[in-house]
């Protein structure tokens, strides 16, 4: 018999939060242990005990510092804490994205920050913004929209030394010596998440991610292949991100005349990302990321211009309504020269080009209402 529209959504939720709940047991169980080990010995302080004074009997108390009823309300509290996580919906990478989706009509606001450090010559950073509100369609279908913004200053931090604006600044002019700095809204971006399959009901997460972004002299389509499997009863967690996005700018012919003509031209990312957490106690869990990164002047891997590597540690906090995760990465000494790599971007094994550094690092806080 043909079931009415919204049972399947409705079920899966329940089952798939009834699943998130159940993988709290293990760390659970520790701590309720640890807390009945501490009450008993709390209970136990705190009995009367008979001791013999020159035949009189008199009654001595051994030092405790709470009561069995303060004792028992801390212990308590402590065990909701540790049960409130598993009703979490959060995200747990900083850069690597899960198949874990809000429920149908939850919402959540979230707050990016990214700070990108150093070239391969000069001084370089750029701190980017996103400001998000999430909210759940369905069981399996997500919406977002986004609003971008972006520092920056450069010096004489591209190649061979000429000063060169990031990428997010690549339709500004700047002369060689200049020390650029500039400040701006880059856009609006929208986003939508489908869930085929669950890690928690079907063994295995499988979503669909699209993200289109409009700014000025600016326009890109973000795709992805999110997968996801979880392992040790849902404590570990393993994710997996193929990314195709190609994007157009309208720059200048010569970007050190701000008078020059403009022209669009398009690039291409392709980038693969790798992300491993274990939830070591409750509400907390650290692992890596790491991502690789291609650039081609096409819609596929023909014209590539750069390819770069990152690793490093991340480290997340999921409360019963807010998160914080917070990711660093180091870019890896594995780039190599290509068809359409620029001259002077490649040093050492590490890619210089505008839309890399040597460093960068997100932080990402949530509250789900």
């Amino acid at each position: 018999m043909e079931q009415s529209s919204f049972q399947p959504a409705t079920s899966a939720s329940v089952e798939e939060a009834s699943h998130k709940q159940r993988s709290w047991h293990k760390a659970q169980k520790g701590v309720a242990m640890v807390g009945r080990i501490y009450l008993f010995a709390s209970w136990s302080l705190a009995l009367p005990r008979v001791g013999e004074r020159g035949g009189s009997e008199v009654v001595r108390r051994a030092p405790t510092g709470c009561s069995r009823a303060i004792c028992a309300g801390a212990l308590a509290a402590m065990l909701s804490l540790t049960a409130s996580a598993a009703f979490a919906e959060e995200s747990t990478f900083a850069f690597v994205y899960t198949t874990d989706l809000l429920p149908q009509g939850g919402k959540e606001v979230e707050q990016w920050v990214t700070w990108r450090h150093r070239k391969n010559s000069g001084t370089y950073d750029q701190i980017e913004g996103r400001t998000e509100f999430e909210y759940g369609l369905a069981s399996n279908l997500q919406a977002a929209i986004y609003l971008n913004y972006a520092w920056t200053q450069a010096y004489h931090n591209g190649p061979f030394g000429a000063t060169t604006p990031p990428e997010q600044f690549s339709d500004y002019a700047a002369g060689p010596d200049d020390f650029f700095k500039a400040k701006r809204f880059t856009g609006v971006s929208g986003e939508l998440i489908y869930r085929i399959l669950s890690p928690y009901t079907d063994g295995i997460g499988l979503a669909l991610y699209t993200e289109p972004t409009v700014g000025q002299n600016f326009f890109e389509l973000e795709n992805k292949i999110i997968v996801q499997k979880n392992f040790m009863d849902d404590l570990l967690t393993v994710a997996f991100n193929f990314t195709w996005a190609p994007e157009f700018r309208n720059t200048l012919a010569d970007p050190t005349d701000p008078t020059s003509a403009r022209s669009w031209g398009m690039e291409t990312d392709i980038n693969f990302g790798l992300a491993v957490s274990y939830r070591f106690m409750p509400n907390w869990s650290a692992g890596f990321e790491f991502i690789n990164e291609h650039e081609v002047n096409s819609f596929w891997f023909n014209h590539e211009s750069n390819n770069g590597y990152y690793l490093g540690p991340t480290l997340h906090y999921g409360g019963e309504r807010f998160f914080l995760t917070a990711t660093a990465l180091w870019q890896m000494p594995w780039a190599s020269s290509h068809t359409d790599t620029v001259p002077g971007t490649l040093v050492n094994g590490y890619i210089g080009d505008n839309d890399f550094e040597r460093f960068r690092f997100r932080m990402k806080a949530g509250y789900t209402f």
